[in-house]
């Protein structure tokens, strides 16, 4: 018998159990002799990566377990019904699903990746900030290259300026410029969103061009949005502050990598 086994054993006897409980009944039951020095930790890990609500570098993608809900200081765990799995998958909170007591390594590991990439985030934004705007319409045109757009790395230029004429920054996706992508940069505050007169004036200022992308420290109003949906006559793409942020990051422009870890987890075939 597996230990995964002998969990669903215990839990198909009883509603909800905590990883400590049930190891206690299993080896009460003696269901699974355990060789490890913390055999507790190994069957809250089990449970861990079959939980439905659980997702993370080395949590199995099938799923026998799901968090019924938390009681004190920990959480209490039942069998997956199949039925119920969209109502099981929603029953819990974040703070509940992400306890600290019970969290694995590598949870933690993922979960402290996720918060500094949050703080990489603000941190590029307000370095955008910072710069003159003729620094963010350069930082476009070096992003979208960097994302494979253009023939090679001197396929874009900027061209913004008083007298732009609405276009900060221009690719050329062949060697002869047949086919351009067009770029306007806002380097607004947070509270300075963009309306849709502003993506207007945008394609009247493609003229011929096809391809726009309007990227923008700031948000977009929702009418922008709608706006951009219904656009008919252009292709035209619009980068938020957040997603730019996430994209500059992505791509390596303005950022690089400091250091790399490996997360590893139990090749079980090899001991089949």
């Amino acid at each position: 018998m597996t230990i995964i086994e002998a969990v669903k054993i215990v839990l198909s006897e009883n509603d909800a159990m905590s990883s400590k409980e049930i190891y206690e009944e299993i080896s009460k039951r003696q269901l699974y002799e355990f060789a490890a020095k913390n055999p507790q930790m190994i069957v809250n890990g089990m449970i861990r990566r079959h939980c439905l609500q659980l997702n993370f570098p080395t949590s199995s993608p099938v799923k026998y377990f799901s968090i019924a809900y938390k009681e004190g200081k920990s959480l209490k765990y039942s069998l997956l019904d199949e039925s119920k799995k969209v109502e099981q998958d929603n029953n819990i909170s974040d703070s509940a699903i992400h306890n600290e007591k019970e969290m694995l390594p590598e949870e933690k590991i993922l979960k402290a990746y996720n918060d500094h990439l949050e703080q990489l985030y603000t941190t590029v934004l307000e370095s955008v900030m910072d710069k003159h705007p003729s620094f963010f319409e350069q930082l476009i045109v070096d992003l979208l290259l960097k994302m494979g757009y253009g023939y090679d790395s001197k396929s874009g230029i900027t061209v913004g300026g008083p007298h732009d004429g609405g276009i900060d920054g221009i690719i050329n996706e062949d060697k002869l410029g047949l086919d351009l992508i067009y770029l306007q940069a806002k380097r607004y505050k947070e509270s300075q969103k963009i309306g849709s007169k502003d993506l207007q004036a945008f394609v009247g200022a493609m003229e011929n061009v096809q391809k726009g992308v309007f990227i923008t420290t700031s948000s977009f109003t929702s009418e922008a949005k709608k706006f951009v949906n219904r656009q008919q006559q252009k292709s035209i793409k619009i980068i938020d502050g957040k997603l730019l942020a996430e994209l500059m990051v992505k791509y390596e422009v303005g950022v690089k990598v400091n250091q790399t870890f490996n997360i590893y987890k139990m090749d079980t075939s090899y001991f089949e």
